[in-house]
């Protein structure tokens, strides 16, 4: 454990790039190995997930290589061509490679074995071996449909229409993918939006697809037997990691921050506007496209924020910014009142409990419900906890550190973090970048 004290430190200000988008990230690895030809691919977030997928699309025949400038350049094998691996993949932790990976080998003749680690054979599969199965694929799976599971593709596999019975982005391209393979048009009902990268970049890279509504619900339909062609992926910076110092420049006095590259998907984009809504003043510079997303230069100067009662409908856009929307919160004038937040309670941690905890620690007044928190903020006063100095409690859960990191910037005597080791994980710059902006 490496335990860290985050103190204030003077305003923020100068440019910064976050890492890639690991939803993107994984993706452009699998299409761009799908394509007949070469695509490139620049800002690649290289985490042991996305590594995982690059060694699977090796083993289906992909040619996959980093060069030395940091981009990343994919032969592909071409739809319908896919090899047999020669032996079981592991997938590590990557639940979204792993399910999406199903469903790419499920319309191939290929047999395919996929292992991971214990947290990752822990996680549930037979929501996407359902529909898998009902196009043609057949399983050998361990207890209550986890890994290690042995796939049989079915060639030719049978199209099917397939309403999601949970909000998933994992299932819904696992089936898409296996689509792409599949005679016919495979079909599936969304009842509720989840994160559409793989319907805008499967179209970058020429997939017939279609996007349209029935009866309120989203159907996408993808026609199989699909010719990819190539494609250069420039990723976009991650909206996750960004939320950091979108928050930290808005609420350290004399901020004024760039955050450049920022993907700013629809589906993906909450904590942009609750925090406009606060007041934030976050400007949008150079809007543009990049294979399909929407992303901007994002410009952050500190706010006066005002505390406001966040709709619930926004939280599946912005789930795993709450942790640091909280701490803008904390600094607010008024009250910010949150609910229908239950899934913070079943993610690394209980982040409801940690955040409220951690806060309080730090000297916000904070009360905490079943399902969110309501926070009375100091106007913009910096926190004073007690002791000078707040302890707190990261419960290896890495959104919290760096939300606490965010916290020390404005605390009166500092924020100890118990452990910054798990910030790694997911952000291995983070710190880097936090004193770069405040140098």
């Amino acid at each position: 454990m490496t335990s860290h004290t985050f103190a204030p430190s003077g305003p923020l200000s100068g440019t910064i790039r976050v890492p890639g988008d690991k939803s993107i990230s994984h993706r452009a690895l699998m299409f761009a190995g799908l394509a007949v030809g070469r695509s490139h691919i620049t800002g690649l977030l290289e985490g042991e997930d996305v590594l995982a997928t690059a060694a699977a699309m090796r083993a289906f025949g992909a040619q996959v290589a980093r060069g030395a400038d940091g981009i990343w350049t994919v032969d592909g094998a071409g739809v319908g061509s896919l090899l047999e691996p020669r032996q079981a993949l592991d997938m590590g932790n990557s639940g979204t490679s792993t399910r999406l990976l199903m469903g790419l080998v499920a319309s191939h003749a290929i047999t395919a074995t996929f292992t991971g680690d214990a947290s990752l054979s822990g996680r549930p599969m037979k929501r996407v071996i359902d529909p898998l199965a009902m196009m043609g694929a057949s399983f050998e799976a361990s207890a209550g449909g986890t890994l290690p599971l042995m796939l049989r593709g079915a060639s030719p596999a049978v199209p099917i229409t397939y309403r999601l019975p949970v909000a998933s982005a994992q299932v819904k391209s696992a089936v898409l993918l296996a689509g792409l393979n599949t005679p016919g048009i495979t079909r599936v009902i969304e009842p509720v939006p989840t994160r559409d990268h793989t319907e805008r970049m499967l179209t970058g890279f020429g997939a017939k697809l279609e996007v349209g509504e029935e009866n309120g619900e989203t159907v996408i339909a993808i026609h199989g037997e699909a010719d990819l062609r190539p494609m250069d992926v420039v990723v976009p910076g991650d909206p996750s990691s960004a939320a950091f110092f979108m928050v930290a420049a808005s609420i350290v006095p004399g901020s004024d921050l760039t955050i450049l590259n920022v993907g700013l998907n629809p589906t993906r984009a909450g904590l942009l506007a609750v925090l406009r809504q606060m007041g934030a003043d976050i400007e949008e510079v150079n809007p543009r496209e990049v294979g399909g997303e929407p992303v901007a230069d994002l410009r952050v100067r500190y706010a006066a924020l005002t505390g406001i009662d966040v709709d619930p409908a926004i939280a599946p856009a912005m789930i795993d910014e709450f942790p640091v929307l909280f701490v803008a919160a904390a600094l607010a004038k008024g009250t910010t009142r949150t609910t229908g937040l239950e899934e913070l309670r079943v993610k690394e941690s209980d982040r409801l409990a940690a955040m409220a905890a951690a806060l309080q620690m730090a000297g916000a007044r904070v009360e905490e419900h079943e399902d969110g928190l309501t926070i009375h903020g100091t106007g913009g006063e910096p926190l004073r906890g007690t002791p000078a100095s707040a302890h707190v409690a990261t419960r290896l859960d890495h959104r919290i550190a760096m939300s606490m990191a965010v916290a020390g910037l404005v605390s009166g005597g500092g924020v100890s973090v118990d452990d910054t080791t798990p910030i790694n994980t997911s952000f291995p710059t983070f710190m880097g970048l936090l004193q770069e902006a405040a140098a």
